[in-house]
């Protein structure tokens, strides 16, 4: 691909979640409902999803501005007593194509409104897509991650 090119992604529909400012930790009560564009989907779109425990949902960190995409490396949150780590070596909102993911429990599917929890996204965020979440696509064998990565999830979802 040419670095000059560039990818358009048209939302395919919005977070609406009583979260309504960015915030670090703490999503683990918050219910939320990705509300699909209906002038492109008809309700048929979630036919047979409700048969499944988890969704991943892709979104836009669209509060996040251009001025603070890191492109190297920090601390992860600002903590100096963490180790410096990369961008891609981090899941900060701070990402240089401001885009998240994150597997959540689907609550419920009614049409065009698709209830989860635990998404951590505000509300009014642009969705991108969900998927279904697949055993078959989970990591095989041992997951590592560093001491400070596990510290710093330990709130993120309480």
């Amino acid at each position: 691909m040419n670095q000059q090119e560039n990818i358009v992604l048209k939302p395919i529909g919005i977070v609406r979640s009583p979260i309504k400012e960015v915030a670090d930790d703490c999503w683990g009560g918050v219910l939320a409902t990705i509300e699909l564009d209906p002038q492109v989907f008809s309700p048929e779109c979630t036919l047979g999803l409700d048969q499944y425990s988890h969704v991943e949902v892709l979104f836009v960190l669209d509060k996040i501005s251009q001025d603070e995409i890191e492109k190297g490396a920090r601390h992860p949150r600002g903590r100096p007593g963490w180790p410096k780590m990369g961008i891609f070596a981090q899941r900060s909102k701070h990402r240089p194509n401001r885009i998240g993911v994150t597997a959540c429990k689907l609550e419920s599917v009614d049409g065009l409104h698709i209830r989860v929890r635990e998404l951590d996204a505000v509300d009014g965020t642009p969705v991108l897509d969900v998927k279904p979440y697949l055993k078959g696509f989970a990591p095989r064998g041992e997951v590592l991650e560093p001491a400070w990565a596990a510290e710093l999830m330990a709130g993120y979802f309480r």
